[in-house]
């Protein structure tokens, strides 16, 4: 017997296995340090011991999915995260998008949404009016709270700070309403916003758009996965439109790298040819 197999390796690629033979969830392409980190805190979190008791528990409980998946999907996100993007793209890509008669925006792996308030602020501010975002996740449950539009007073209070360093020029706190520990963003912010159920490992383009914003997602991906993801986004994207990414992500390695200009480096926002 071999004391060195990674037992653990086999449990956890028969979990994903059945995550997607039951609920036809693909989280193959995803990089396994990342998955074994937020599934060991699964088993934290359900007094657990192995990735063998999670997948007995996908397999015949089809109400715990929806738990799970909030720990194989990723919903770390803030207000205006990484201030200097949204600056960049009010200062370097929404001149050239006023020139359009109305825009499709696809923020791809929305999370609970705080993206979406972010830019469409930004687009009110810039006098953008006519557009349509559609904010996509795989994951339901941050669909329905992006929905709504209802985030913490700690939320609202870190995302004052970036909202300042991103341009923005009134103060955030004409946009919302408080409540107890709670604010709730003004309807209207995301009364163009029309959200969907989207997986980038299986599902195909999304629309013709004119941006596409996907931050914080494709690091997570193994680089065949990246790739595929990239070529989605530029098959999206109309001719001489845009795209943004996190800032620990690239295009410099994938197949569309010569597809696209750069317009801002640290930022990484680019142009299709």
């Amino acid at each position: 017997m071999d004391k060195n197999v990674d037992v653990e390796g086999i449990e956890l690629e028969l979990l994903l296995s059945a995550v997607y033979q039951r609920f036809q969830y693909d989280f193959s392409s995803y990089t396994r340090s990342s998955l074994r980190r937020r599934l060991s805190q699964a088993l934290t979190d359900f007094n657990y011991q192995n990735f063998t008791q999670l997948q007995e528990r996908v397999l015949h409980d089809i109400e715990f999915f929806p738990k799970l998946l909030n720990y194989l999907t990723v919903n770390t996100t803030e207000l205006f995260r990484d201030p200097g993007y949204f600056r960049a793209l009010k200062e370097k890509v929404f001149p050239y998008l006023r020139t359009f008669p109305s825009l499709k925006i696809w923020i791809a792996g929305c999370s609970t949404g705080e993206e979406i308030i972010s830019l469409a602020i930004l687009l009110k501010e810039a006098d953008i009016k006519r557009y349509i975002i559609y904010a996509t996740d795989i994951n339901p449950m941050n669909l329905e709270k992006a929905s709504k539009g209802i985030y913490s007073q700690e939320t609202v209070r870190k995302g004052t700070k970036n909202y300042r360093e991103a341009g923005g020029i009134a103060s955030l706190s004409e946009y919302y309403e408080a409540a107890y520990d709670s604010v709730k963003f003004d309807p209207d912010l995301l009364k163009n916003v029309v959200f969907s159920d989207h997986s980038l490992a299986t599902d195909a383009v999304f629309s013709e758009t004119h941006l596409i914003s996907c931050r914080n997602v494709l690091i997570y991906f193994e680089r065949e996965l990246q790739d595929k993801a990239f070529k989605l986004f530029k098959d999206s994207l109309l001719h001489g439109t845009f795209l943004g990414i996190g800032s620990k992500e690239t295009i410099t390695f994938s197949g569309i790298k010569n597809d696209f200009i750069v317009i801002d480096s640290v930022n990484k926002v680019y142009q299709k040819k």
